[in-house]
């Protein structure tokens, strides 16, 4: 029988979201009012009702190229990851190797290293190579910290598979390649649901590495907003409809995993 929970609870609860939901709102709210507007008094609601900020973001090449070339990093990020972390995971999970808990915690130190600090080495490395400006170079720069972060949650999940359906696949003359495909895959898609979310959200808002490895060719979407300073000042109205417009992506990406994640977050690490 689940117990209720108190008023109390409730009411904190409530409080907390709202102060969640109030940033998400300003940024909104701003989306919608002019640069005038903005600068001269705190609204809560639009004074003068305005899609402008939106229409020049809609009609901007800049932006465009930067929406989609942001989201072509992303998405190729998040498949090399996988393609990579997936086995690595496998094998930290079950097999047992000299040096492997110095490896695998070796792994998690890169994660937890600042981005600033593989700044210089990622520039002079793509330079010499032609990478540089690439979307390549973005999505193998943000494998750096997305791979460790990986491998980490889906060991957590495949830890958890009994070992014996891998030695009851195989005495049932399952080849590995086909025992992984078609049965161990699918018990830990909740796993790479979680991982490809946590991947994507980090490589989409990601700005220093991003800043640092583009320069005309590529112009990602975290970079384009820190380039709306103008003759007048700061587009804060402009700033504002982009950061709602980046948000869409994250939102869609939790609606179509987000009965994985649940059950990942339950069975998982995380």
């Amino acid at each position: 029988m689940r117990k209720k929970k108190s008023p109390v609870s409730i009411i904190v609860l409530m409080i907390f979201f709202i102060l969640l939901l109030v940033p998400i709102y300003w940024m909104i709210n701003t989306s919608f009012k002019t640069n005038t507007e903005i600068q001269r008094s705190m609204t809560w609601v639009p004074q003068k009702f305005t899609t402008k900020n939106y229409t020049s973001i809609f009609i901007s090449k800049l932006w465009q190229r930067s929406f989609l070339q942001t989201l072509e990093y992303v998405v190729l990020n998040v498949a090399i990851v996988l393609i990579a972390a997936v086995p690595a995971a496998y094998t930290f999970s079950r097999w047992k190797f000299k040096g492997h808990q110095h490896l695998f915690f070796w792994l998690l130190t890169n994660r937890m290293a600042p981005g600033a600090a593989f700044l210089v080495p990622m520039f002079t490395l793509f330079s010499v190579i032609g990478l540089f400006d690439t979307i390549l170079a973005v999505a193998l720069a943000h494998c750096l910290f997305n791979l460790p972060l990986a491998i980490w949650i889906l060991e957590g999940f495949m830890r958890g598979i009994p070992r014996a359906i891998d030695e009851t696949a195989f005495i049932d003359g399952y080849g590995f390649m086909k025992f992984f495909g078609k049965i161990f895959l699918p018990l830990i898609k909740q796993g790479i649901a979680v991982t490809a979310f946590f991947c994507f959200m980090f490589s989409w808002v990601e700005l220093l590495l991003s800043r640092t490895l583009t320069a005309v060719g590529t112009k990602p979407i975290t970079v384009s907003l820190t380039r709306s300073l103008g003759a007048g000042g700061w587009d804060w109205g402009l700033i504002a409809a982009a950061g709602v417009l980046t948000m869409i992506p994250g939102a869609v990406v939790v609606y179509f995993v987000r009965n994985y994640m649940v059950k990942g977050f339950a069975m998982g690490r995380v």
